[in-house]
């Protein structure tokens, strides 16, 4: 295990996987000729207020976050700046590295600004209530697509499990939801004191007004991700309506449920350029498309990422080594205090 986990090999074997990525893309990917000539004639102008709609998706997303983190924690809880701070963080997380670090990431960066002990299972809890939300606009969005766009019939089973799985998920949390307790968790075992206080970030759940407004939030993200997605089609001059933009949309969110690199890159401008054929837009010309419609999410989740990953004081590195740094979300709440005060002086509030 140890060989495992020396940085070479983890180099080594992520070259490797990039290597063949891009093998397959060269080999069975589009003309890339077409994919080439295809930003020529780009309006960039559209391409900036794409970038900005992200920007702004961005922003309400983590005011529904703060929203959820609110019903969690008792007083006083981060300010929006924090929560939007390790909210970028995650982003970049997500945008850069596999396997969703970037969830784990925003709660490990969020706990360190935090004074009160037992936080990090329930921050997990936060985020976990915060996805979930994203199903409400999913769910619409599905019906809409369904009702309005042309879809290839392969995407159409995925697009009705995507929903149902989604749907189970959310009453799932609706009937885990309890209301959180601070105190006697010392007798429950480690186990269940875990279960409890996770149970305590989907406490938003069990408080109408405030879940409405972290559903609107991200309903409201959602828009702007769509409308984003459309001023990318009006930047390519693809003769498309917004149902055709609801469908990328979708379809994006699907090919990188599972990240098995990072970005999906490839897959997820095969999962964009093949639905946009139905449209009698070019496989390569949607290929080319899907590859700025990424550029402009990435650009927002590593541009704002870094400007946060700076401020909190942390390196690239410790962003990679949150998940496996037991440091990072280490339950305060379950171990002994430390002898020392000091031990936690050097950690900014």
């Amino acid at each position: 295990m140890r060989r495992i986990n020396r940085p070479w090999v983890r180099v080594a074997a992520s070259l490797a996987l990039i290597a063949l990525v891009v093998g397959l893309l060269w080999w069975r990917g589009p003309d890339w000729s077409v994919v080439y000539h295809s930003f020529d004639f780009v309006h960039w102008r559209w391409i900036v207020a794409a970038v900005a709609l992200n920007l702004a998706s961005v922003v309400v997303r983590a005011a529904a976050w703060q929203l959820v983190i609110e019903q969690a924690l008792p007083a006083p809880v981060p300010s929006f700046m924090r929560t939007f701070s390790a909210f970028c963080v995650g982003l970049l997380g997500n945008a850069v590295l596999p396997g969703r670090i970037g969830e784990i990431a925003r709660v490990a960066v969020l706990r360190r600004r935090l004074r009160m002990r037992g936080t990090s299972v329930t921050l997990l809890g936060t985020v976990f209530a915060h996805r979930l939300f994203d199903l409400i606009p999913v769910v619409l969005l599905v019906l809409y697509v369904l009702l309005t766009a042309k879809i290839p019939n392969w995407a159409v089973p995925s697009l009705l499990l995507f929903a149902a799985i989604g749907g189970v998920l959310f009453a799932f949390a609706m009937a885990s939801a309890r209301r959180h307790r601070a105190q006697g968790l010392e007798g429950l075992g480690r186990i269940r004191s875990l279960v409890l206080m996770a149970r305590g970030g989907l406490q938003v759940m069990n408080r109408p007004l405030p879940a409405l407004g972290a559903i609107l939030l991200q309903v409201t993200g959602w828009v702007f991700q769509l409308f984003a997605v459309f001023a990318v089609m009006e930047a390519f001059s693809f003769d498309v309506h917004l149902p055709a933009a609801g469908l990328v949309l979708l379809l994006m969110n699907v090919a990188t449920i599972f990240p098995l690199w990072p970005g999906n890159i490839g897959l997820l401008q095969a999962a964009v350029a093949l639905p946009l054929v139905q449209y009698g837009i070019a496989y390569s010309s949607g290929f080319a498309f899907g590859l700025v419609l990424q550029a402009v999410e990435v650009s927002v989740g590593v541009g704002v990422g870094l400007i946060f990953l700076a401020r909190e004081g942390l390196s690239f590195a410790a962003l990679r080594d949150f998940p496996t740094a037991p440091e990072a979300l280490a339950d305060e709440s379950l171990v002994p205090e430390p002898e020392e005060p000091s031990a936690r002086a050097s950690v900014p509030g």
